[in-house]
């Protein structure tokens, strides 16, 4: 299945035969401290700069009736954001995902984001369109 967007995700995580708990890393994009005058020219034309994880969540798909009430929800915590990185984790024996195992891999998905190594997430800008890395 290709996903094009948060409603492809959400109805790929719901297919699944095991329950799934849905992963989400909310993330700024910000400059690094010791850059270059090219790494700030184009932190300033909206590309490039690091990406700070600020928040993360854990939901069933069955909570969330799409990208816009996530969007809404994480409004109310104040906290700004520029992009989600999203993973799903799929439960055993139709059982969801113990909490620690979330847990484990919330905080897994935060140091993975902090390295940049983000390639095995998917990513939607605040519009819930996926983001494409280059």
């Amino acid at each position: 299945m290709q996903i094009a967007d948060f409603s492809d995700f959400l109805a790929a995580a719901r297919s699944q035969d095991e329950p799934q708990r849905l992963l989400f890393v909310f993330a700024v994009a910000e400059l690094p401290q010791t850059h270059s005058p090219g790494q700030k020219k184009r932190f300033e034309a909206g590309r490039g700069g690091a990406l700070a994880p600020v928040m993360c969540v854990d939901k069933a798909p069955a909570d969330l009736g799409g990208f816009a009430a996530l969007a809404a929800e994480s409004r109310h915590t104040g906290q700004a954001w520029d992009m989600v990185f999203v993973a799903a984790l799929p439960g055993r024996d139709d059982k969801t995902p113990e909490q620690n195992d979330v847990e484990r891999a919330l905080r897994m998905m935060v140091d993975a984001v902090h390295r940049g190594a983000i390639e095995r997430f998917l990513a939607f800008d605040p519009d819930g369109l996926t983001v494409q890395f280059h």
